[in-house]
């Protein structure tokens, strides 16, 4: 009977622990920050899966769209969601990453999905490029004035 109390105890204990920590707001830190798991784990589990051999190559293709919208998630969570209006094409990339995983590793595949892959590839790599003159592209002119003018000035005879 002594042994029962005791498990009973820790029972009681460990709740107790749970509902403090959930008041405390710690799961809603942690849901908050750690939503993307729940994109990221059936992306895993697909290439799992495949590389058991138990489903076919198809599945690399949400397996990989899965795992980089979840790492695009990641970003998000920890430098804010301001950083999506630069990652935005990161979800035409994602396919992409899809599409290749499967050219990559299924041999019947034609080289269709290559060229798709290839073709989504660039232009996402298009709109980042866009995207990112929108966003941080004063940055980047800055800098390429800088550069051209403490080139200017140290390739200039010292005369004036």
């Amino acid at each position: 009977m002594a042994r029962n109390n005791y498990s009973v105890g820790l029972v009681l204990i460990g709740i107790a622990v749970i509902l403090l920590l959930g008041k405390l707001g710690v799961f809603s830190f942690l849901g908050g920050l750690l939503w993307p798991v729940f994109i990221l784990l059936p992306g895993v589990v697909f290439h799992f899966l495949y590389f058991s051999r138990v489903l076919p190559a198809g599945v690399l293709v949400p397996g990989g769209i899965l795992v980089t919208y979840s790492l695009m998630f990641f970003f998000c969570n920890i430098f804010g969601w301001g950083a999506m209006s630069y990652l935005w094409p990161g979800f035409i990339f994602g396919v992409a990453v899809g599409l290749y995983e499967l050219h990559l590793f299924d041999r019947h595949s034609g080289k269709g999905v290559l060229t798709a892959a290839m073709i989504l590839a660039a232009i996402s790599a298009v709109f980042f490029a866009l995207a990112f003159m929108f966003t941080a592209g004063i940055y980047f002119i800055i800098f390429v004035l800088l550069v051209a003018g403490v080139g200017l000035i140290m390739t200039r005879k010292r005369g004036w």
